[in-house]
């Protein structure tokens, strides 16, 4: 089994390229740089002291669950190009990767053009860190945590298709129990949606899913990367989210009715 994947340059998506190049024949990674600084420099998103702020709890979370993924290792094809710059390429610039049983997608920026065409046409695989359809978009399990819905924070696997995060649903991977706060959570969400597509690809078992029509009226948020700055960090804050009640609020509103599909890792 040959697979590429497209994806971004912080550990979490290392790992992912790392995990996928251990149960493929041979690996190819076309990687978007942005900066592993968010919040201290101005790129995806704004520099700030709550950015900065924000981003040094997600970057602890990360390096907890993602802390042997500092490099890619050796037997991936990688290259290498400037976050955006994808919709650029031209189908000679990946050629050799374009001839893949298995594409996923995760952290990439939007795909347009040939490619999202020829992605479509190949059932590539998108990893939404959220869980569609309540939240799509961007930083969907944040949001999540600051609407008071943990037991919607996870990550949806599904098929790519032209609108964000609307393509068929394959199943939910859920995070792990075990945290300390609400930053670990949602990273080991991360986690969980990398081990599981791993496992799943490795004995074939995902191809074998039905994919499921998001219903879109259950919808809760569709939010943009404008929508995160740093009025709803203060108010984030505020908050004071800490284990004890995350925890309370999982016991009183999880239900696994409400993930109408016949998968939920």
């Amino acid at each position: 089994m040959k697979i590429t994947i497209f994806t971004s340059n912080q550990p979490r998506h290392i790992n992912l390229i790392n995990s996928l190049s251990k149960v493929s024949k041979k690996c190819f990674a076309i990687v978007e740089g942005k900066t592993i600084f968010p919040g201290q420099v101005k790129d995806f998103f704004n520099k700030s002291f709550l950015m900065k702020k924000y981003f040094k709890e997600v970057d602890r979370a990360e390096k907890k669950f993602f802390s042997n993924s500092k490099f890619i290792l050796d037997q991936v094809n990688t290259k290498f190009i400037k976050h955006a710059d994808l919709n650029h390429l031209k189908k000679s610039d990946i050629s050799d990767a374009l001839k893949s049983n298995v594409y996923v997608v995760f952290g990439s920026s939007f795909i347009k053009g040939w490619l999202l065409d020829f992605l479509i046409k190949n059932k590539a695989i998108n990893i939404h860190m959220g869980i569609s359809p309540y939240y799509r978009g961007s930083s969907c399990n944040f949001w999540a945590i600051f609407d008071n819905n943990p037991h919607l924070v996870g990550s949806t696997v599904h098929l790519l298709s032209k609108g964000l995060d609307s393509g068929k649903i394959l199943y939910h991977a859920l995070p792990s129990k075990k945290f300390n706060d609400s930053y670990e959570y949602t990273m080991s969400s991360v986690k969980s949606a990398h081990s599981s597509l791993a496992k799943r690809l490795k004995n074939g078992s995902i191809f074998k899913y039905k994919p499921i029509k998001q219903n879109f009226s259950f919808q809760i948020r569709y939010t943009k990367k404008v929508n995160f700055n740093d009025n709803i960090l203060r108010k984030f804050f505020k908050k004071k989210i800490n284990k004890k009640n995350l925890k309370s609020s999982l016991m009183k509103k999880f239900d696994k009715r409400l993930f109408i599909l016949p998968h939920i890792i």
